[in-house]
């Protein structure tokens, strides 16, 4: 094949794909790889296609047969890695990313993705040092130094990422997600903050997220040094800014909610086909800032399990199988069409991705909260899993969740009514299953867990068939994928019992709301 030949080919394909015709796009690239078998550029043209005509499985296949005939397969071999994490098949792509890495040689731009490569597998070490050697051969870029103390956050680095923000901070003064991250690294002190800092940054940063995330920061110290009533003052502020930023309806989420709770009645639930027999999943559920972190710490301390971290796997699987129902069946709603799904297939999916993150560990922890939503589904597809809900407070939930900025998670958590909304939506949530799947669910109580540690690890630990340990296994060199990662390592504490207590009157949108609704809250009179 002529080279011109060869440009005409790979200009008309790809202005298919430009074009959004990605069907056509497949069958022009299809032919075109039977018509000039083994060109690297022709079979990374058809993996483009599938993948944007919705296959990821069909683009890894045609992206791994380029790389086998590339010449030069380094880039090659970072779009394979990338379509595996998509496919959940973390092994590979550890061994794919290794692979390229040992290409990368004095590519700087390469080094910097094998490190999201790793970061994607959790392997936070080997992100880490990726991200470095980039900075070695690239240059100090504010991008890339945000990503290198993300995992020294994580890997418990947090020295070593305040010196890496600060570095950040001198060469874009406007980042605000890097003042987020240097305010949550550790609880500020008088001797040690940023306050004169922030307040300073905050009187030219105008970009409305970069503004949010510098009013999550300052609110974040105020509240560490004791300084409530300006740190509610500066969270309103921030969450008024954050919420400005996004598009959400509460009462849709609220509706789509309640319908999961209307198709998954005790009869159908009955009904469905046996799941998976896997065992050694935990699923810790609930509400975000509500104790999950710190019970996944004590069951990897005290039960030896693993942390797989916040998997968006089950949710994602959910969602596929149901959109191939859907498809046939328009006229039902997600959650109805969800209900004739293979749970059994899902489960056993679900399970093999969970298991090479955690390099087949026999036990391991997923820890996304919002997987309350899928109790049912869980226990159809998993009836040997071990679903913990953690429960706390309500007004102190509502609070923690106020003041944290989530990034692109939890959009209900800007406004105080839209807040109020999702809780009850949630707590009638966790009613249903508890009433639906009696005995599925353990409830264990944060000011329980936080005031008697070693009764309630004892009675979780039991009820997950683990034994106790006699040593308590040190967390020095265990990451934590989470925006946890600083308190995870912290003492037990009962600090945060009641904080919300000394913000009752600012936080009257979620109180009465909440009251109305029946929601009993200790030490807070009735209005």
């Amino acid at each position: 094949m002529t080279e011109r030949l060869l440009r005409a080919l790979l200009h008309n394909g790809y202005q298919l794909l430009r074009q959004g015709r990605y069907a056509e796009a497949v069958v022009f690239a299809e032919r075109a790889c039977a018509q000039q078998p083994g060109n690297a550029h022709l079979l990374e043209l058809a993996s483009e296609a599938w993948l944007a005509n919705g296959d990821p499985q069909a683009a890894a296949d045609r992206i791994a047969q380029a790389v086998a005939v590339a010449t030069s397969p380094l880039p090659l071999l970072i779009k394979y890695a990338s379509l595996l994490l998509q496919l959940r098949r973390r092994r590979e792509a550890r061994l794919v990313a290794g692979q390229a890495q040992a290409l990368a040689a004095a590519d700087g731009a390469a080094w910097w993705r094998i490190g999201s490569l790793y970061s994607g597998c959790h392997e936070v070490a080997a992100a880490r040092d990726a991200y470095r050697h980039a900075m070695t051969l690239l240059g100090e870029q504010p991008g890339l130094l945000y990503d290198l103390a993300t995992m020294q956050f994580f890997g418990g680095e947090f020295d070593a990422a305040e010196r890496t923000l600060e570095r950040l901070l001198q060469l874009a003064p406007g980042t605000g997600d890097a003042l987020y991250l240097r305010a949550t690294l550790r609880r500020q002190t008088g001797q040690h903050n940023h306050l004169d800092d922030l307040r300073h940054r905050l009187t030219t940063l105008s970009e409305p997220s970069a503004r949010a995330a510098g009013l999550y920061a300052l609110s974040k110290e105020l509240e560490d040094l004791g300084q409530h009533a300006e740190s509610f003052e500066t969270l309103t502020a921030a969450a008024v800014c954050k919420r400005k930023t996004l598009q959400y309806d509460v009462a849709a989420e609220c509706a789509h909610i309640a319908q999961v709770r209307e198709a998954y009645a005790p009869a159908v639930l009955r009904a469905l086909q046996p799941g998976h027999a896997g065992e050694g999943a935990i699923f810790i559920v609930g509400l975000p800032r509500s104790g999950t972190t710190l019970l996944e710490r004590l069951l990897i301390q005290r039960g030896g399990a693993r942390s797989a971290g916040e998997l968006m796997d089950f949710g994602a699987l959910l969602g596929s199988a149901t959109s191939g129902v859907l498809s046939t069946n328009p006229e039902l709603t997600a959650a109805q069409a969800s209900l004739q799904i293979d749970f059994a297939a899902l489960g056993q999916e679900y399970l093999r991705g969970a298991r090479e993150l955690v390099h087949d560990h026999p036990v391991f922890i997923d820890k996304l909260p919002v997987n309350y939503l899928y109790c049912g589904m869980i226990a159809a597809a998993l009836p040997r899993a071990r679903i913990i809900h953690l429960v706390r407070d309500p007004l102190d939930t509502c609070y923690a969740m106020y003041k944290t900025l989530f990034y692109n998670a939890y959009p209900f958590s800007y406004a105080l009514d839209e807040l109020a909304d999702y809780y009850l939506a949630y707590q009638q949530t966790m009613r249903h299953w508890h009433a639906v799947l009696p005995g599925a669910i353990l409830d264990v109580r944060y000011e329980e867990l936080v005031r008697d540690t070693d009764q309630q690890i004892t009675r979780v630990l039991s009820w997950c068939g683990l034994a106790s340990s006699d040593t308590i296994a040190e967390l020095e060199h265990v990451p934590f994928v989470t925006a946890s990662a600083a308190q995870v390592r912290g003492d037990v504490h009962q600090r945060s019992v009641h904080s919300s207590r000394r913000h009752l009157g600012r936080l009257m949108p979620v109180l009465t709301r909440l009251q109305a609704a029946g929601v009993v809250m200790p030490g807070v009179e009735a209005l």
